[in-house]
Order: structure tokens, then sequence, then C-alpha cells
């Protein structure tokens, strides 16, 4: 680790001692660092310095972090079709290459630099120490890919330097086998569906223990309130939230005392741009991100907010899903995030808590597959559609639907309308 991430511990070592710090010296570190990000960008990228030109902005005079509103934002295309005039001319100490897919299936790779790579760590093991884990702590892994036989062997080496082991299958004797060793683990994390999938076998097999673990992660996906159940039969605990991408870096971590998510300030600036995630990595200086649209659509806590642990770091509140796919109505279309209020009323108004995923084969029509088998709750999910829907959408509502194919990221909406 150290010969990988030299600046790892000193800035762990920072991150602890800010973690303390007010809002307002908070808020002077970001614009500082935020500061020397662009002027660095407008020096070593041409991309952000032709960008920079084009609005006026310069960055030696920036007086807020606010001042970043005159650039225009940046797409997961932009990256990739600018590619090389975002990535800073520079030579740089080392760098590390980074690949991202995202929802898109569109790869993307870039390179980080070692402060970049460490720095995000770091920001990872503050979380970890808010729940009493030590990075180097034995712990589970769930990932959604069935890795080939050929390089199993390969990842269970790489794995076994990080004291870490994972379920390559989710067959009961792998499970067992996994539930085994989770017993001398301080922690587990992967994919939240994939967690929660775990937790349900393990409860159907009746082989829970009282692990003592003490932080179940959940990272890549939306955490639904109905997974929480099975998640604290199976482990003795509720899965916690890590928020970020491979882009943007770690932009947030639950809390243990309030349930928020602290936004992680010192590495990243957060806007929330007409209801969707917008956001700046302040160590991304090998690819400069500046206000990159995340995909996502979000609520951000006002200023004000203080969350009851203390912290003064912003909080942002809730990550309700995706944006830009839509429901295609009869006459009108719909934002995919519908659905997620749809089930979310259900919840609030009558305490129904159900797992979904709808599918969009053409318009007009839409199959909804729910994986409690419920039927006698048809008549509240169909009111429920209504309210939004009125008669522009037919749905067609099956329950007892297995909604996991275990080899990869959940998705509650797919569409195939072009």
């Amino acid at each position: 680790m150290e010969r990988r991430n030299p600046s790892l511990a000193p800035y762990l070592d920072f991150l602890m001692k800010s973690d303390k710090w007010t809002l307002s010296a908070l808020e002077d570190y970001q614009l500082e660092k935020c500061k020397q990000l662009c002027i660095f960008a407008s020096k070593h990228s041409p991309f952000y310095r032709r960008r920079f030109e084009e609005v006026g902005f310069k960055p030696e005079k920036m007086q807020s972090v606010s001042d970043l509103s005159v650039l225009p934002l940046l797409g997961k295309d932009d990256l990739r079709v600018h590619h090389d005039e975002i990535a800073a001319q520079y030579s740089f100490r080392t760098v590390t290459l980074a690949e991202t897919s995202g929802t898109s299936g569109q790869p993307l790779s870039f390179y980080r630099n070692e402060e970049w790579d460490s720095h995000n760590r770091a920001a990872m093991f503050r979380g970890y120490a808010w729940y009493g884990v030590n990075p180097w702590d034995k712990n589970g892994y769930f990932w959604g890919y069935n890795i080939d036989k050929s390089q199993r062997w390969k990842t269970m080496v790489l794995d076994g330097l990080q004291n870490r082991f994972r379920l390559f299958d989710y067959d009961e004797q792998h499970i067992r086998r996994f539930v085994e060793r989770l017993k001398g683990a301080t922690f587990v994390s992967g994919y939240s569906s994939m967690i929660y999938e775990v937790a349900k076998m393990i409860n159907e097999l009746g082989i829970s223990h009282k692990f003592g673990l003490r932080m179940v992660k959940g990272t890549s996906e939306k955490i639904y309130p109905s997974y929480q159940e099975e998640v604290l039969k199976a482990f003795g605990r509720k899965m916690i939230s890590e928020y970020g991408s491979c882009e943007s870096g770690l932009i947030a971590y639950e809390c243990p005392e309030g349930g928020y998510m602290h936004i992680n300030m010192e590495n990243v600036v957060v806007e929330e741009v007409d209801g969707e995630m917008v956001v700046t990595n302040l160590l991304s200086r090998s690819f400069p991100i500046i206000r990159y649209r995340l995909g996502d659509s979000v609520r951000l806590a006002p200023r004000s907010f203080r969350c009851p642990c203390g912290r003064e770091h912003p909080v942002l509140l809730d990550v309700m899903g995706r944006v830009g796919k839509k429901v295609v109505g009869k006459q009108k279309n719909y934002p995919s995030l519908t659905f997620y209020y749809v089930f979310k009323n259900l919840l609030l108004t009558h305490r129904i808590s159900l797992n979904y995923q709808a599918v969009q084969e053409r318009a007009g029509h839409v199959l909804l597959r729910i994986e409690q088998d419920r039927p006698e709750l048809q008549p509240y999910v169909e009111a429920e559609l209504k309210r939004y829907f009125s008669d522009d959408l037919e749905v067609d509502i099956r329950w007892g639907e297995s909604l996991h194919a275990m080899d990869g990221k959940l998705r509650d909406f797919i569409t195939h309308i072009q």
C-alpha cells in the first residue's frame, strides 16, 4: 500500500482532523483546492484551457466554488470524445489506469495521478473509521460478475493480499462456505442488490450466525428500504451506503449516528442542478473532472441542515435513481423515476415495501415485475400507478418474480424503445 499510495496515510490523518472542522473552515479549504485544480487544468489541459477562455472564467480570481456555474456541464460522452484533450499534458510521477463502463455500457478509461487514487482511498477509510473498521480487517466481498474460472486464482491472490474473500458462485455449497468464513470477518461490502440477494439465501437456508460484523457496506446501487429486513436478519446489521463513481471518486458516506450521507467535501464539489448530481473532483489533475453530470437524480439538504453526529459536512438526503430514460405512454412521456415515486408512496402511505423492475418493450405498455408474491396488494399498486399515469399506460403486473440474474447490477427500469 505504501508503494502504490505513499500519500494515503498522511492524508487520512488530515481527514480525521478535518472531520471535526466547522462548515466555514471546510468551505475555505474546498475553495482553495478547487482554485488549485482549475489553475492546473487551465495550464495543462487543452480542453479546459479553451473552455475557460470561451466563457471568460479566470480560476485565479475565484471567490466561491459557485463561480464554477459559468462553465458548461460535462457528460460521459464528453469525457470519451474529448479524452485526449482533457488529459493533462504533464509528467506525473505515478499514475494508475482506471476503467469504467457505467450503466450505459460505453467504456471509458483514463489515468489517475497518485494523489487522486490515494486521497480517494483515504476518504473511504475515514468512513470505515466511523464504524470502528480498519482497511486491513478481514472482510467478505460481494460482486455481481461470475469471474471465469481461469482468472479466479489471480483474483484470490489479490483478495488474499487485502485480507478479503468473496463469492464466485451463488449456490448453496459456496454460500455455506462463505458464511463459515464470515465468522471471523469485521465487515462485508459489494453491490447493494447482491448483498440483499445473498442475505435472502442465507435466511432461507437458516444458516445465519451472530457474526460480529461492524459494517455492511452497499455500493454502486441504490439501497431500497425493502432490503434492510433481510440484511439485518442475515448479518446482524443494516446496510449502509457509500456513494460515488469511478470518475467522481467517493462523494458521500453514510453516518452511523444520523443515517445521513455526509458529502466528502475535502475531495469533491457537489451541485444539484435541476435535481441532478453534478460533481467536480478536486483530486483529478491527470484527467480533470469539472462539473460532471453523474446521471443521478438526488436531493441535497439545505446548508443549515445538521446531522445529529455533529459533523458539519453537507448532507446528501437521497439518491432517487438514474435520470434520462423515459417511459413512453400512449400520448405522453414520463421520467423513469416515476416508478420510484410510485413505490415510495406505497411505503410512506400504506407501509407496503416492494422490490420491482419495470420493463418496456413497446409504447403505452409496461411489464412490472414485483419480487414479493403478494397479489392481494394489486389494488394498492394499481391505484398508485393510476395517480401518475392515468389511462396513458397499460401495466401488466407480475408477482413473485426473481429480479436478479446474479451477473451484474440490478436495473429497476429497462427499456427497449430507442
